[in-house]
């Protein structure tokens, strides 16, 4: 959404021509206001499997970059590597991310970058748990009845295989098999801790290791 309402000359103003610093932030705000507004009606009990949630967050995320970051590494051509190789997501990445190195005000370069962390870590971590493991898979436990009377993580072949293929399709091509293996795991740790706390803390985890290897690796 940011880059499309972006016009991209240097003679603008930022926030016309970089919208993505006020938009991610009110994004943000109002995200957080709803999820406050509405607390009481999540249920993260029990606060358990958070071990369990780590492991498939270190595994989930490695799967997710693995297939890029071999893909650099060993610099293969993007029009002579095999077509099996861009389905399993080794091909190169289009260089329109979020970037803050532009802002040379050392005080407003690192409040940019821990709103961006803050979006990641902590309200996406939470909405998105919230919606796919706190809401499809259990209303695709029983469509026609009370989703709410489902108890969380209950394991049906459609709950899951619905709800994993949505999380996969969502996300763009390159990242299909790191969505699929990522969301297979996500699953599992709702099927196993019964958790909605340790589904949230494994993608905190995921999304924090992933913007910390952003950082490192630019």
């Amino acid at each position: 959404m940011p880059e499309r309402l972006a016009i991209r000359n240097s003679e603008l103003s930022w926030w016309r021509r970089s919208p993505e610093h006020w938009i991610y932030p009110l994004q943000c705000l109002v995200c957080g206001a709803l999820l406050l507004f509405w607390r009481k009606h999540y249920v993260f009990r029990p606060f358990q499997g958070f071990g369990f949630a780590s492991v498939a967050a270190l595994l989930g995320i490695v799967a997710w970059i693995l297939p890029t970051y071999l893909f650099d590494l060993w610099q293969w051509d993007e029009e002579t590597a095999p077509e099996w190789l861009h389905l399993l997501g080794f091909q190169e990445r289009e260089d329109s991310g979020f970037d803050p190195s532009f802002i040379q005000d050392s005080f407003w370069y690192g409040m940019t970058v821990a709103a961006r962390f803050f979006r990641m870590v902590v309200i996406v971590a939470l909405v998105e748990e919230i919606f796919w493991r706190g809401f499809l898979m259990r209303y695709l436990v029983d469509i026609d009845g009370d989703f709410w009377k489902a108890k969380f993580g209950t394991y049906t072949h459609r709950s899951c295989g619905v709800t994993l293929l949505l999380f996969m399709l969502i996300h763009s091509p390159a990242d299909y098999l790191g969505a699929l293996i990522y969301g297979s795991l996500a699953g599992w740790v709702a099927i196993r801790t019964k958790s909605l706390a340790a589904c949230v803390w494994m993608h905190a985890l995921a999304n924090l290791l992933l913007g910390v290897f952003i950082m490192a690796t630019k």
